[in-house]
């Protein structure tokens, strides 16, 4: 993004807060409760994974990842917002802002591609259970999470640098953070082509990864119901419904946001759902693994027995 000729923008004032001082107070907590259980929640999550022998498996080491990524998604805007809660005229730098939608977006389509991989190996685990540890060896995994990051980099730094816009002057933001569209609409030129290329690298980033899970759900469905035993059916389904769960959370807010027309004001709404896929879904994720998850729920005891016998 560039600045016009009228004035040079050197900072943005986030006015997506409430001007009411109780408001704000309330907002905080808000915040404040919901980073810290993504904090502790995803924490716990990738400490379990490591330390028990059980959990050893292709599927946790993606899971593992992913509260990685959560823990970094959640602290690249939350941090931010409690900050910008306590002040009444919030600020934030040009160059921070731009660093903090960059590296948002970044890591927002690292976790749209990491889904995309733990779908698979979901697949594979229930359509080749025999060959899953040879098909999903330790080589393997690695490889696709590290081209979930770098995928995710050349899909969204890179464009960046491309994208052009003139503010001249205006640089109040009518957001909680420095969301992209939020900043597109302070632009003063014409954005068609910027707003192109944001259609076009949410069609690339969002509908291609979640048209895969789709797919791969659609082949796991239809092993499944070939399964006679109902036991094995339901065991089945049980370790794919917390991905699934996930993926519906993530990917409808994702979707809703920067694929949907934008040719109407909804700036209410946009925050609103912003919120919801930027700091309560890193909250959730632990939340649904945990609490769906019988062989998380059974380390963690463990792993507090453990404690309580030192």
């Amino acid at each position: 993004m560039g600045a016009g000729n009228q004035t040079i923008v050197t900072e943005f004032i986030l006015i997506g807060l409430s001007n009411q001082p109780k408001t704000r107070a309330a907002l905080f907590f808000f915040f404040l409760v919901v980073y810290l259980i993504t904090l502790v929640g995803n924490s716990l999550i990738i400490l379990v994974v490591r330390v028990d022998p059980r959990l050893q498996t292709t599927m946790y080491f993606f899971l593992s990842n992913l509260s990685f990524l959560d823990i970094c998604y959640s602290s690249g805007s939350v941090p931010q917002v409690l900050a910008n809660c306590l002040k009444d005229r919030p600020t934030i730098s040009f160059g921070r802002c731009l660093a903090q939608m960059s590296i948002t977006l970044f890591l927002g389509v690292t976790e749209c591609i990491l889904l995309a991989a733990m779908a698979y190996d979901r697949y594979v685990a229930i359509s080749n259970p025999l060959r899953y540890t040879l098909i999903m060896n330790k080589r393997v995994c690695i490889q696709m999470a590290v081209g979930s990051w770098t995928s995710a980099f050349l899909l969204t730094i890179v464009p960046s640098f491309s994208m052009q816009a003139n503010l001249c002057g205006h640089n109040e933001v009518d957001h909680f953070t420095c969301e992209v569209v939020a900043l597109l609409k302070l632009a003063c030129s014409d954005t068609s082509v910027n707003q192109l290329l944001m259609f076009a690298s949410a069609l690339l980033t969002l509908l291609l990864p979640f048209s895969f899970i789709i797919i791969s759900y659609t082949r796991i469905i239809v092993v499944i119901l070939r399964i006679h035993s109902a036991g094995s059916r339901f065991k089945a389904f049980s370790t794919c419904g917390s991905h699934l769960a996930v993926v519906t959370i993530f990917y409808g807010t994702a979707i809703f946001m920067y694929v949907r027309p934008h040719s109407k004001p909804s700036q209410a709404q946009d925050k609103m759902v912003s919120v919801f896929y930027g700091a309560v879904t890193p909250m959730l994720n632990p939340l649904i693994y945990t609490l769906r998850n019988q062989e998380v729920k059974g380390a963690l005891r463990r792993m507090t027995w453990r404690k309580g016998d030192y």
